[in-house]
């Protein structure tokens, strides 16, 4: 009987382990999806300045809409998974 107990204390004290890593690769990849989106959308903006000849307007203005993207789907996952922020 105590062995067994010892064996569940042993997978209760795992599971949250595991529980802390899922959260800690959780920020990795909404950090690698920030990074990537933010040059994503600058690329665009500038490519779209330069066509429009309006050299730094777009590419800020998407650059602050992939952040703003990126923090809300982040917050919005956090809030579904129960996380505080």
């Amino acid at each position: 009987m105590n062995q067994e107990s010892l064996q569940t204390e042993k997978q209760k004290e795992r599971q949250k382990q595991y529980a802390k890593l899922g959260g800690i690769l959780m920020l990795s990849a909404w950090g690698v999806a920030m990074v990537v989106s933010s040059f994503l959308f600058l690329y665009i903006g500038y490519l779209i300045d330069e066509i429009l000849g309006t050299t730094p307007n777009i590419m800020l203005i998407s650059f602050f809409i992939a952040v703003g993207i990126c923090i809300w789907k982040l917050y919005t996952e956090a809030k579904k998974r129960g996380l505080e922020l």
